[in-house]
Order: structure tokens, then C-alpha cells, then sequence
């Protein structure tokens, strides 16, 4: 993982492209690699994006983990613990004796 974000951070600082990374600005920014992830699935079912558009969603994906990761680089965090911190807090609201194969939120549980 510390490679990979070096390779991230390298790539942006090599085009001065740091001066507009403010962590406002990234949160946008993967927010707006998000919806054009989403817009792939438009009018499709699953099934049918992923077929037509693997490519495509491929580097949409690959574009919300560069934000992801530069945006916890920039503020400091490590996206393995706090992906680890929040699995198991996800562990606790959604027991599997009460989660199995169901798609209710927790607060429904």
C-alpha cells in the first residue's frame, strides 16, 4: 500500500498538481469519479455494464482509489487500519446471527 501511494503522491507532485488538492477539493473529486462510476450501471442491469463496460469501470475505480488515497495521505490517515477499524465496526452493528443474507440496514436488525 505504501508503495502504491508514494507512486500516487509522485505522479500528482511531478505535475505541481498539489496546490489544488486541498482536502475539500479531493472529497469533490472522488465524489465526482463516483458518479461517473455510477453512470456506467445507467439504464443497465448489473449484469449488462459489467460485460459492455468492464474497461470503463475499471478506470473509474481506479480513479475514486486515487482520490481515496491521496485524500489519506494528504490528512495523515492509514487507509489499511481505518479499513480494518471500520470492518470491525461494521462487524458489531451487523452481527451475523442477525445480518445472514439480509440487506436491512442495522438499525432494522
Amino acid at each position: 500500500m505504501d508503495e502504491l501511494i508514494e507512486k500516487i503522491v509522485a505522479f500528482r507532485d511531478e505535475r505541481n498538481w498539489s496546490q489544488f488538492h486541498n482536502p475539500k477539493d479531493l472529497a469533490i473529486s472522488l465524489n465526482l469519479e463516483a458518479s461517473e462510476l455510477l453512470e456506467l450501471f445507467q439504464w443497465k442491469s448489473s449484469e449488462e455494464a459489467v460485460d459492455q463496460k468492464r474497461d470503463e469501470i475499471q478506470d473509474e475505480l481506479a480513479d475514486v482509489m486515487y482520490y481515496a488515497l491521496l485524500m489519506c495521505h494528504d490528512l495523515g490517515i492509514d487507509p489499511r487500519q481505518v479499513l480494518l477499524n471500520k470492518l470491525k465496526k461494521n462487524a458489531d452493528k451487523y452481527p451475523v446471527h442477525k445480518a445472514f443474507g439480509s440487506n436491512k440496514k442495522y438499525t432494522e436488525l
